[in-house]
């Protein structure tokens, strides 16, 4: 428990380290993102959400905007006819994302970890796919560099308690490095068919 309790201090402070220097390195990418975003939607510039950390604390989550308010709120649009041509450049590039190093910053998320999903999702978990909770949800994770939202939500959902059971330091610097080959070759970036992943509603019970 104590090695674990060192190494997750190190953890912490390599999240603070990394996401402090890349605020400052990405400044100018930030502000010209923001620029971009504020061009061709308007204000707000930033997307802010619940999502669940760990231990199934709520947070609340920052993006970039990458869709455009509905026309009619009172008529629902699907989300490939909201999504402009800036937001879906910024979610190819994983862009939209980078507003994410404050809340690694804040201690709500990590480099590394399950990545956070809805508050909605909580009771259609089954007990094993709860275990994502345990750590700190990440930018990155394990599931993001073994298909992206390529993947059903089952084959996520196990990505993720593998990590959960396999946690290491190595193991994070390893999906570190895969992750930048995994956005600059965009792999995975949607579900076929879907702008977003389709939304999880539980899994199947075995019969």
């Amino acid at each position: 428990m104590r090695q674990r309790g060192i190494r997750r201090a190190i953890k912490r402070s390599l999240d603070v380290g990394f996401a402090g220097a890349g605020l400052c390195a990405a400044a100018p990418v930030i502000g010209a993102t923001a620029a971009a975003v504020w061009a061709s939607m308007g204000r707000p510039v930033l997307f802010t959400q619940e999502r669940v950390g760990e231990g199934e604390r709520v947070f609340r989550i920052y993006k970039f905007r990458s869709m455009r308010d509905p026309r009619d709120p009172s008529a629902p649009e699907p989300d490939h006819e909201r999504i402009t041509r800036v937001g879906a450049f910024l979610r190819s590039t994983s862009l939209d994302e980078l507003p994410q190093l404050l809340n690694i910053l804040k201690g709500d998320m990590s480099l590394v970890g399950p990545r956070p999903l809805l508050v909605r999702y909580i009771p259609r978990y089954d007990a094993r796919q709860r275990r994502r909770h345990e750590v700190l949800p990440g930018l990155t994770g394990w599931a993001q560099v073994n298909g992206r939202n390529a993947s059903s939500w089952e084959e996520k959902f196990e990505n993720d308690v593998w990590y959960v059971e396999h946690w290491s330091l190595a193991l994070d610097v390893r999906i570190l490095a895969r992750t930048v080959l995994t956005v600059v070759k965009r792999d995975g970036v949607s579900a076929e068919a879907h702008v977003t992943m389709p939304e999880f509603m539980g899994s199947p019970t075995p019969a």
